[in-house]
């Protein structure tokens, strides 16, 4: 079998013999029922091949859709005219870029459909004449797709003055879609994120939304049913590949690229791409994270005080779930919306969300990407997790605080917002690596953080203060009776008091009763 990596284009899967799982029944769902659409999706989700499959439809490219659920459902075939934005490539890095990106697009049909001499330039004013032009000369109304509409607002993040420039260009080209609404058949947008639409879609009060909407909530990624009708032999090969059972790798592959929800009611989806790379290569590697982590996400780390223990825990309200366009004070729609986060949950009455990482690959990634952002060197320098968990396992308690002090007093505080924030958060990362490979629970309020570590042979019940001595987070250990669940068991267990010096910007003490 062959594997589309990295190939958008629906015709070249087709024509090239390469592995398609079919979507054409909601591409027909799409044009039968509605005309103006836009999705959000996480990078490297499809999106691109989903447009692709679009343009051939609404091209008429019947010959394409042969064996494939389409062919049974449009008795119809015509060729209209497709507009295709594709704001995938491109640096957008001053005034000029995204105009020249536009320019692009328009210098390619114009010709097609004629312009004359003196005419407007505006960009707006030259898109509604291709658009109108196109109606006129094929007597078809127009398709417009646009493949990563937000990838210039997104580059843009910590240049506001640039993005919001960015934003009047693109709002002023978007609102000729509702302009010239009965010039146009079909409009489609997509991007990673859902910037608000009065900022970007406010003209577009036609624009459906199905980011969120079940019908669609497997119109990209491979679902659990896709899985087993597309991939059964594959799957077959790669067991014996690892020497495993092929119910233990089909178990695997949930547990490592499974679980994205895109709707409260949705069934699981895998991550395509890192599907596929698994299935090309014959193992399990973190893929996605493979292909780097986009600024964006670091640019807005850089400046927001959020605790990162709060990241799984606390209920998200529908409407904030919305919009990115408050990154800065809460990045967990960001999170959400990039794929990072997933639902987990919704609780009907309150109308919330309870998110969490939707596998292993985003789990583990994600963890390491902070931890080259939170920790001095990266996780290549003196502190690595490797030799924290091998101390931790046997039963080295001086050991890994030292190696934990060591870390703070390389630490680079200009990363930092608020001291007890930054405190906390770096101690998350370095908690939610371990818990990769050993048992990490931890409990936070402010100022404070209580953790227990459980190896085969050891119990840690640990207190982390700021500014307070380590003998009370000892006193609190036994006051709150944090070791009580575990008088009866057998493994050693160690009480540890921990305080944080907000002067010292690092570890002061630390004891231990044993």
């Amino acid at each position: 079998m062959k594997y589309p990596i990295g190939i958008q284009t629906f015709e070249k899967i087709r024509t090239e013999g390469y592995a398609y799982v079919d979507k054409t029944h909601l591409v027909y769902k799409l044009v039968s029922e509605g005309s103006c659409y836009f999705l959000s999706r996480p990078r490297r989700f499809g999106k691109s091949l989903l447009l692709s499959t679009l343009k051939a439809y609404f091209q008429g490219k019947k010959e394409l859709f042969d064996g494939l659920a389409m062919a049974g459902l449009e008795k119809e075939w015509k060729n209209y005219p497709v507009l295709h934005f594709d704001f995938n490539t491109g640096k957008y890095t001053d005034s000029a870029a995204l105009e020249e990106k536009i320019v692009h697009h328009l210098e390619k049909w114009e010709p097609l459909y004629g312009v004359k001499p003196k005419e407007s330039q505006s960009l707006s004013t030259r898109f509604e004449n291709v658009i109108a032009r196109a109606y006129e000369q094929t007597g078809q109304k127009v398709v417009v797709l646009v493949d990563e509409y937000d990838k210039p607002l997104l580059e843009t993040i910590g240049n506001p003055e640039l993005q919001e420039d960015y934003r009047k260009t693109l709002k002023s080209v978007y609102g000729v879609v509702k302009t010239l609404d009965s010039c146009i058949q079909f409009a489609f947008f997509t991007g990673v994120t859902n910037f608000s639409k009065v900022s970007i879609f406010s003209d577009l009060n036609n624009l459906d939304d199905i980011s969120l909407n079940n019908h669609y909530a497997e119109i990209c990624g491979v679902s659990v049913r896709e899985l087993h009708d597309n991939f059964d032999e594959t799957i077959e090969g790669m067991a014996a590949i690892n020497g495993m059972s092929k119910e233990d790798c089909y178990a695997r592959l949930e547990k490592q690229y499974d679980g994205y929800h895109f709707s409260e009611n949705s069934v699981g989806v895998y991550n395509p791409f890192s599907l596929l790379k698994a299935f090309s290569e014959g193992r399990f590697g973190d893929y996605w994270f493979a292909t780097g982590t986009p600024m964006f996400l670091v640019d807005v780390l850089q400046h927001t005080d959020y605790p990162l223990d709060r990241l799984t825990t606390e209920e998200v309200d529908v409407r904030t779930m919305d919009s990115v366009d408050m990154m800065y004070s809460n990045p967990i729609p960001l999170l959400f919306q990039s794929g990072y986060l997933t639902i987990k949950e919704y609780n009907e009455r309150f109308q919330s969300y309870h998110l969490g990482f939707p596998n292993e690959e985003v789990e583990r990634g994600f963890a390491q990407f902070l931890a080259t952002y939170y920790f001095a060197g990266g996780m290549n320098g003196s502190f690595t997790i490797n030799n924290f968990v091998r101390e931790v396992e046997r039963g080295d308690i001086e050991g890994f605080m030292t190696r934990l002090q060591a870390l703070f007093a390389d630490g680079d505080y200009q990363v930092m917002g608020k001291l007890e924030i930054y405190f906390q958060n770096t101690l998350s990362v370095i908690f939610k690596l371990m818990g990769l490979y050993v048992q990490v629970e931890r409990h936070t309020s402010r100022g404070r953080m209580d953790v227990t570590i459980q190896t085969r042979d050891y119990v840690y019940v640990m207190e982390l203060k700021v500014d307070k001595p380590a003998d009370e987070a000892l006193r609190q250990i036994e006051d709150k009776q944090y070791a009580a669940p575990f008088a009866a068991d057998p493994r050693k267990l160690f009480k540890v008091g921990v305080c944080f010096g907000s002067e010292s910007k690092g570890i002061d003490e630390w004891k231990v009763v044993e």
